[in-house]
């Protein structure tokens, strides 16, 4: 059994990946201040401590009481648009605040780190499927402040025998029983089309002159739950003496396909049974045509492949789980 603390453990990625560590048998806390995320959907089981991960004093306190084991650090800021206006923000709190999470956790001992990142880091790619090897060339300040902390992991690996695992991923949809997406304001694209169908009303489709096969732009998905899977197999990678981490390791996730908007809004209709009304809008500052993965080393590495590619069911849960919890987790 590994204790393992979760940053940002009450939002929608942290939480499912809650709920697969404690399915593993794993001991889990949970970090987060509630900013976002939301105390209920904090599975039982896992101890919440209410607090800020860029704050010192809360995790030297954290630290000095619970015997961690591994870190999954999933808070961060991440709205391509909000970091656009406020690069300082996203700097102190991704960058500075993940350097000062770090520290608390070497002065602690602990030395397994996985960062949940993102395919923000490669800006618009030169090839697609994108492998890890791709220049890393962010488009915006959110992606540029992940692929800081990638360097610094690097490099904290090198000095202080940090091992970690960064996964990138493109856009993550889809519910599990319990757990499903509930932000406001809402900004991912398969809640803001369910939610559209629920309420009657049109979608905006945020540009539709992009040069991809209908316009709109392109995004790999995988299921939540597919990559909650993958945290925890990147803890796992973490462990002391294993190969795959004596270097950093950098792995993709994604289904190898990628979807577009229109694709994803046939999709839904498919599944609420209805026609939903979309209309276009102008493209959205720092967003690139098409983000898909190639995934060869996750699966090689991590032997982690999606137990839940099709669309279809990732919309599917979505929207069964949005009939199920019609006021969202009411918090």
């Amino acid at each position: 059994m590994t204790r393992i603390l979760v940053t940002g453990g009450a939002g929608y990625v942290g939480s499912v990946s809650v709920e697969a560590f404690l399915a593993a048998g794993h001991d889990v806390v949970v970090l987060d201040d509630l900013s976002t995320g939301h105390r209920s959907a904090v599975s039982d089981g896992a101890r919440l401590i209410v607090g800020d991960y860029t704050d010192r004093a809360t995790t030297g306190a954290l630290f000095a009481e619970e015997s961690i084991d591994a870190i999954l650090h999933c808070a961060a800021r991440s709205l391509i648009g909000e970091s656009l206006r406020q690069p300082a923000r996203y700097f102190q709190e991704n960058v500075a605040g993940g350097i000062a999470l770090l520290e608390a956790a070497r002065e602690a001992g602990v030395r397994r780190f996985v960062l949940s990142s993102t395919a923000a880091v490669y800006g618009v790619p030169d090839t697609t499927p994108i492998p890890e090897e791709a220049p890393l060339r962010p488009i915006n300040p959110y992606g540029e402040t992940k692929r800081s902390l990638e360097a610094v992991l690097t490099w904290y690996g090198r000095a202080y025998d940090i091992r970690s695992v960064s996964l990138r991923y493109f856009n993550v949809a889809g519910a599990t029983e319990a757990i499903g997406e509930d932000h406001d304001p809402e900004t991912h694209l398969i809640p803001a089309i369910l939610a559209a169908a629920e309420a009657g009303r049109a979608v905006t489709i945020f540009g539709a002159d992009y040069p991809t096969r209908d316009g709109t732009n392109v995004r790999d998905y995988i299921h939540v739950a597919d990559l909650a899977d993958a945290h925890l197999r990147a803890i796992e990678a973490t462990a002391p003496g294993d190969p795959r981490t004596t270097d950093a390791l950098v792995c993709n996730l994604g289904n190898g396909d990628g979807f577009s908007v229109r694709e994803v809004l046939a999709a839904a209709e498919a599944v609420v049974g209805h026609a939903i009304p979309a209309t276009a809008g102008p493209r959205r500052p720092g967003d690139p045509p098409v983000l898909v993965a190639r995934a060869d080393r996750a699966v090689e590495l991590l032997g982690w492949r999606p137990a839940h590619p099709s669309l279809e069911e990732i919309v599917g849960s979505a929207w069964a789980w949005r009939l199920s919890h019609p006021d969202g987790y009411g918090d």
